[in-house]
C-alpha cells in the first residue's frame, strides 16, 4: 500500500462479487475479502454464514484516490448491488450479506452520506435505500481460499451464476475505469 493509499471497506453481498469488480479498477492496488461488524474476533466463514457472528462479508480496498476517488469507488458499489434489499443480494440471504459502508475517516462518512443522499432523491431503485453508513471496527481477513477467489475458479457454478453477470455488466458501465483498458 503506498503512502497516499486510502482504504474503503464495503459490504454488498457476496465478497467474491465485489472483490472481482474492484480489483479491476484502474487505482485499486489491492483488495481482501473479510468480515466486518460483529461481536467475535477472529470469525470463520462458517461462524459468518450461520449468522451468528453478526458480521457483513466485505472487501477491503486500498486505492490511489489521485487516480480513482472514494466517491467513484462507492458509485460502482452502488452500481453493482442492490442497496434495497435488507440483508440480500439476489438468493444470497442473511445478514453477513447487508449493504453497508464502514468509513475510515469523517471525510469519507460525509462523502458516502452525500452520495446515499442524491441516489436517493434520483430515484433509481423501486425501494428506499437500506444501505447501513458505519465507522468501520475491526476487520478480519477471510481465509486463504476466499482471497481472488473468482479469478481462481471462474469456472465454479456461483461464480458462472452471479459473479460473471456482475462483472460483465461492471465491465460495460465503467470500461473506461478498467485496468486492462489503459
Amino acid at each position: 500500500m503506498g503512502s497516499s493509499s486510502e482504504i474503503a471497506t464495503l459490504g454488498g453481498g457476496c465478497f467474491w462479487c465485489l472483490e472481482a469488480v474492484f480489483e479491476q479498477l484502474v487505482g485499486v492496488e489491492s483488495v481482501v475479502s473479510g468480515y466486518c461488524g460483529g461481536e467475535i474476533d477472529n470469525p470463520t466463514y462458517a461462524a459468518v454464514c450461520d449468522g451468528f457472528s453478526g458480521h457483513a462479508e466485505v472487501v477491503q480496498i486500498s486505492f490511489d484516490p489521485a487516480q480513482c476517488s472514494y466517491r467513484e469507488v462507492l458509485e460502482i458499489f452502488f452500481a453493482i448491488h442492490d442497496p434495497t434489499t435488507l440483508n440480500r443480494q439476489g438468493n444470497d440471504v442473511g445478514t453477513q450479506y447487508r449493504s453497508v459502508i464502514f468509513h475510515h475517516t469523517e471525510e469519507q462518512r460525509q462523502v458516502a452520506s452525500a452520495l446515499m443522499g442524491e441516489l436517493g432523491q434520483a430515484g433509481l431503485w423501486a425501494g428506499p435505500m437500506v444501505t447501513e453508513l458505519l465507522p468501520v471496527p475491526q476487520f478480519f481477513a477471510a481465509e486463504d481460499y476466499h482471497q481472488q477467489y473468482f479469478r481462481r475458479n471462474p469456472g465454479q457454478g456461483y461464480c458462472q451464476v452471479v459473479v460473471s453477470p456482475k462483472l460483465a455488466k461492471f465491465r460495460k458501465s465503467f470500461a473506461s475505469r478498467l485496468k486492462a483498458n489503459r
